[in-house]
């Protein structure tokens, strides 16, 4: 499971706890909280109504009395209120008075008269001083219709003659109830999707972060040119940490890759310079001389253009990113190289025609692309025998600048086509002359990525090579 889906998950599982956590203390608490205060307000409603009905209970005329007409009354009263949103056209209490013995003597709906409630906890208690209270269902088998009963000592002289009894249905109370859990439950969801939509919003984010960072460890780790995500916070502190330790183990294993590698390829000319060097100290014949002396020329000059372009790569390899961009008009780049080359061609005898679109921009670095395009007109020369030619073709394909660079020379052998973009692998050339540095084309490909692009070399049809260079 993804980092990101666990976040979410964990969250959401936090969130939904909490509501059911709300929805609990709603239903153990809120609830409660309604009746207790209803069973307040009915305490003290009977204790008053008590002192009302103690005359009539007294004079023996409780059931006759003015108390018992006021009671009756209160059936035909319309109470006409609106109380948040409810309306409330009746009472809904009950009055209940029974004797000292607990037999019912008043009954303001005129259906227990004459019943005793000695046994019930409400008249039970009260009669012996206590506090009383119960709630009972009207119908037994339905758990919505309990009325709670809170009653009231009638006292004559310190002693208690009577109780009052007042009812109230609690399902009066559901509504308000039933109100408010719908407005819980309705912003519970509410937080619940606001709760979701911000863990998408934070899972989202974190993996975006995550994924960028393990996408550029994954590039390092492949040896691809991979640049630092932007990332913020504890995440780019992060990201400054994994690029500051890639550029240090890059810097050891490039430095130490490179010297055995320069190590291995200086051997060659050095071996034949410190050769040249030990017959020159002999006696020798004028033409042994000048040839040995040219040879210790060429090889030093072959040691001078190895560490120039070995310098020029190791610059780009630890590129990320182009410094400068500029739009530069190909065509023109290419004509200016081509002219600057014109004397290296006449004496290699080669000929260049060039076949390119007008116009053809592309947003570069001039010096790098043209470091890149000269190393491949390098080679082409390098391969070409006399007395042929070199085309330069220049077009668009699929919203690229493809630039390709043919010659008529021997081609790329088969084994050697898997390595032609190592550093410092070279392929003697045709005339015999002495191998190249091998670092042009690894400079090219490197220039390449840089731009967004690539270099590829193809069999030219009729044979000879194309260097195709597509930038964007």
């Amino acid at each position: 499971m993804k980092i990101g889906l666990r976040i979410l998950l964990g969250y959401f599982i936090i969130v939904a706890l909490a509501a059911l956590l709300v929805a609990r203390v709603f239903v153990q608490e809120v609830k409660p909280g309604v009746r207790q205060a209803m069973e307040d307000t009915l305490a003290d409603t009977a204790n008053v109504l008590a002192e009302l009905a103690s005359d009539d209970l007294l004079a023996g005329r409780i059931n006759e009395g003015r108390f018992a007409q006021r009671v009756r009354a209160l059936r035909g009263r319309d109470i006409g209120a609106e109380i948040w949103g409810f309306e409330k056209r009746s009472a809904s209490y009950r009055i209940m008075i029974t004797d000292a013995k607990g037999i019912v003597v008043f009954d303001s709906e005129d259906r227990d008269l004459g019943r005793d409630n000695s046994r019930w906890n409400d008249v039970h208690r009260t009669l012996r001083g206590q506090y009383g209270a119960r709630s009972t269902r009207s119908d037994p088998n339905d758990e919505t219709s309990s009325v709670m009963h809170v009653a009231a000592p009638i006292i004559d002289a310190g002693r208690i003659v009577g109780v009052l009894t007042v009812a109230k249905p609690n399902r009066v109370i559901e509504p308000f109830i039933a109100r408010s859990q719908n407005v819980v439950m309705r912003w519970g969801w509410v937080l619940m999707g606001v709760a979701l939509l911000v863990g998408l919003a934070a899972a989202w984010w974190l993996s975006r972060q995550l994924g960028a960072l393990r996408n550029y460890a994954d590039a390092v780790a492949k040896g691809e040119r991979a640049t630092l995500p932007d990332a913020a916070g504890e995440f780019g502190d992060l990201g400054r940490a994994l690029e500051t330790m890639r550029r240090e183990l890059e810097g050891r294993e490039y430095v130490e890759q490179y010297v055995q590698t320069l190590t291995h390829e200086m051997k060659s000319p050095l071996a034949a310079i410190r050769g040249a060097a030990e017959l020159l100290q002999e006696p020798l014949p004028e033409a042994d001389r000048a040839r040995f002396a040219a040879n210790v020329q060429s090889q030093g000059e072959r040691l001078t253009e190895m560490i120039d372009k070995l310098l020029a790569l190791a610059a780009v390899e630890h590129r990320t990113q182009l410094q400068q961009r500029e739009s530069i008009d190909v065509s023109t780049l290419v004509a200016g190289i081509v002219e600057e080359i014109a004397p290296r061609l006449a004496q290699a005898e080669v000929t260049i025609h060039q076949t390119m679109a007008p116009a053809m921009r592309v947003e570069a670095d001039r010096f790098l692309l043209r470091q890149a395009i000269r190393n491949l007109l390098d080679n082409a020369i390098e391969f070409s025998a006399s007395g042929t030619d070199i085309d330069i073709g220049l077009r668009q394909d699929d919203g690229l600048v493809e630039l390709m660079i043919s010659d008529r020379g021997p081609g790329i052998p088969e084994f050697a086509r898997d390595r032609i973009f190592e550093r410092f692998y070279s392929l003697p050339r045709p005339d015999g002359g002495s191998r190249s540095s091998g670092l042009g084309l690894p400079f090219v490909r490197e220039v390449a990525s840089l731009h967004g692009g690539s270099i590829r070399l193809d069999d030219r049809p009729g044979g000879g090579t194309r260097a195709i260079l597509r930038l964007p």
